[in-house]
């Protein structure tokens, strides 16, 4: 087995786990709002767990009451950017989104350092949005008081030659401009770039890790570059960025 081989089986494993464990707060009404692979611990299992709930909420969504102020610049959702304070679990969603480009390229898909270039970024890759992506958003004050180019979206494929043609189909479901339109946590366990990790993975309760499988096994590749294995001691998870 190659290591793109290895790359790729390791991300499936640790995006599924990702879905699993945002299902598992949004069927409870929790937001995390500030996902980011620093938030992200990974034991020397391959188990991974969300962390950092400082800004999650434990009340009823969508909601109004929150600052805009919530998520780190690159993680954050372009709707956020421009001034959205209506959140709900899709503001967690473009989080995945990026996290599966980054884990799939091992770089940051936008690495803005202020709002307007973050949005700059976002739409010289995505394309500016329309009406018909987006809708309302021609009547939004930021947006139209930034003057953006109107640029035409850049193929996805060419920028992540790992991620197959169902992981290209994941990554845009959860980089939709219309946030209610972004997919699920719900709905991303059950989307075919996870078939390979078998049917009885969905069964599992809640609290039961997904290791517990015979089929699924984390292989390790320790000559890949940014690998997300170190030596944390026994029973141990150590914070640290996955990729």
């Amino acid at each position: 087995m190659d290591q793109n081989t290895y790359h790729v089986l390791s991300t499936h494993i640790f995006m599924f786990q990702l879905f699993r464990g945002l299902s598992y707060c949004h069927r409870r009404k929790i937001l995390h709002r500030d996902l980011k692979p620093q938030n992200l611990l990974i034991n020397e299992k391959g188990e991974l767990k969300l962390a950092d709930f400082g800004l999650a909420r434990a009340k009823s969504v969508p909601t109004k009451t929150y600052s805009n102020e919530v998520v780190t610049l690159w993680y954050r959702p372009p709707d956020v950017l421009l001034g959205s304070t209506e959140y709900s679990t899709p503001i967690d969603m473009w989080g995945v989104g990026c996290i599966l480009y980054e884990m799939s390229t091992g770089r940051p898909m936008f690495p803005g350092s202020t709002v307007k270039e973050e949005l700059h970024l976002i739409f010289r890759f995505l394309g500016t949005p329309t009406e018909e992506a987006w809708p309302g958003i021609s009547s939004n004050k930021e947006f139209k008081a930034y003057g953006f180019p109107q640029y035409r979206a850049q193929p996805l494929k060419s920028h992540t030659p790992r991620l197959d043609s169902d992981g290209i189909e994941l990554l845009y479901s959860l980089l939709l401009y219309e946030d209610k339109k972004r997919i699920s946590a719900d709905a991303g366990l059950q989307h075919p770039y996870f078939k390979t990790l078998g049917e009885r993975v969905l069964s599992l309760s809640d609290n039961t890790s997904i290791f517990t499988l015979k089929e699924i096994q984390l292989q390790k590749d320790p000559g890949h570059r940014g690998s997300i294995f170190h030596q944390t001691g026994r029973g141990k998870t150590r914070r640290q960025s996955i990729f």
